[in-house]
């Protein structure tokens, strides 16, 4: 397909044929890829406008370079694997962390892009190596450990932070975003979080009709009088305008903080390649290394002007497992409504005005939602924690990264948290396999259950074919 952006007409291009699936390089109606493409919008809402919020990062910037990115991802993988690079919500507990540290957005942003680069470098490895050089290093022991400790490290930023602010519009948002994505389901179950947010704005709206102000802590350390939802920015900001933009700077210690979540990233984009090919019926092996430096240029990208880090989303899963529309046409759609978003100050003062309380109710479901898919990796791939192999460094990781314990290796420079758990984790694991019996060391999956097939299909290619056998 060249750069994958030559489509050809779906039947009449109005709906699929009953059993049929719309294919990456075939696209519906413009007027009906243009709707698909909104409703992958729609389906990141929102975690990637809570993401830049709770970083303290602008929304519109973050929104308009998740559009540069997915037209990366889409032009390297050359329209073969559908996705949107919305925003990573594995950097928010990383930010809190630089913050707690004294680090500013500039120092945030920095250290995300030394992030990208290190994600865009794995993946040149992963494409020349194959699948198996992530499980020399990141067997999925390691891997569900980091994630879990970058989800629970967060806990306290909830507690301390957002909860307290308006503590019933909190409980309120909680019930009704839990409930929306048990109960709801297809496509409204994907944007439960978006709808979490709409239910808490209009709380925190009926609560000041009803209550007047809170006397709660907003933004400082003292109590004070204040408007629950504070939409007076938005009646100020213009229609059209370009967002802010600012320049990232570089320190040690913020760059440590962030470079575990290189893992995360890597997890993510593995199971969604894996996850797409199974969708649209491709073998994408050969695509899983240029996913992940695509990601990671995207991520380059955005933090280089100031903006997030990127990485796939399975909210778009969601929206093509229930359309049946794989077209990467619809991602092209989509992209561009983010730029359009992006070039709406209006529209990022409504997200920016996001009230604390509803962000506590929003946090709470969120975060343990990251920390616990890291146990979902463990299960996945039968990691046995009754091994003392894998029990020692995961649990001294785990606590680590969650209690925000520190080690001060000069007056200048400590490690702690998340950057400290993860290095324990992964040393530690790979320090006493080295050291350990033969009888610990059984063989373990790849980082996930659907990546064994990678290399094992490689092995499997018939001589002469090109191609590996399915």
């Amino acid at each position: 397909m060249g750069l994958g952006v030559g489509w050809k007409l779906h039947g009449d291009g109005r709906v699929p044929a009953p059993g049929a699936v719309v294919g990456p390089d075939e696209r519906l109606s413009w007027p009906r890829t243009a709707g698909l493409g909104a409703q992958h919008v729609v389906a990141m809402f929102g975690a990637s406008f809570v993401a830049p919020v709770l970083m303290g990062l602008d929304p519109n910037l973050a929104i308009m370079m998740s559009g540069f990115a997915t037209m990366i991802f889409l032009l390297a993988t050359r329209g073969r694997v559908p996705s949107y690079l919305g925003c990573s919500l594995s950097f928010v507990g990383v930010a809190a962390a630089i913050k707690a540290q004294g680090g500013g957005i500039a120092t945030i942003t920095g250290a995300i892009l030394v992030v990208g680069v290190v994600l865009f470098l794995s993946g040149l490895v992963v494409q020349k190596f194959g699948a198996r050089v992530i499980h020399a290093t990141m067997p999925p022991v390691v891997t569900g450990a980091v994630v879990m400790l970058i989800g629970f490290n967060l806990a306290p930023v909830t507690a301390s932070v957002y909860w307290p602010q308006d503590q019933w519009t909190a409980l309120l948002t909680m019930l009704f975003t839990g409930l929306a994505v048990v109960v709801l389901r297809g496509f409204w179950s994907r944007i439960a979080i978006f709808l979490g947010l709409a239910f808490g704005y209009g709380v925190s709206w009926l609560f000041d009709l009803g209550f007047g102000k809170i006397h709660s802590v907003q933004g400082g350390t003292e109590a004070v009088d204040h408007w629950r939802l504070d939409l007076s920015g938005v009646a100020d900001a213009a229609w059209f305008g370009l967002p802010s933009f600012h320049a990232p700077a570089f320190e040690l210690p913020a760059i440590l903080v962030a470079l575990p979540v290189v893992i995360a990233l890597i997890a993510e984009n593995a199971g969604h390649v894996k996850a797409v090919g199974e969708m649209t019926g491709d073998p994408l092996d050969d695509q899983l290394g240029t996913a992940i430096a695509a990601d990671g240029a995207g991520t380059v990208l955005s933090a280089a002007v100031g903006g997030p880090a990127t990485t796939t989303y399975a909210e778009n899963i969601g929206v093509m497992a229930a359309s049946r529309v794989y077209s990467t046409a619809a991602y092209w759609a989509a992209a561009l409504f983010a730029l359009l978003f992006g070039l709406c100050p209006k529209f990022g003062a409504v997200v920016a005005a996001i009230p604390g309380g509803v962000l506590g109710g929003i946090t709470v479901i969120l975060y343990g939602m990251i920390g616990l898919l890291g146990a979902q990796i463990w299960v996945h791939n039968k990691v046995d924690l009754r091994n003392p192999l894998n029990l020692v460094p995961v649990a001294a990781g785990v606590v680590i990264g969650v209690g925000g314990v520190g080690l001060r290796i000069t007056d200048d420079f400590e490690l702690n948290g998340i950057a400290l758990g993860t290095l324990v984790v992964l040393s530690g694991y790979h320090v006493l396999r080295a050291l350990a019996p033969a009888h610990m060391k059984a063989e373990e999956p790849l980082l996930d259950e659907g990546t064994t097939s990678y290399d094992d299909a490689a092995r499997e290619e018939p001589e002469g074919t090109g191609t590996p056998a399915k």
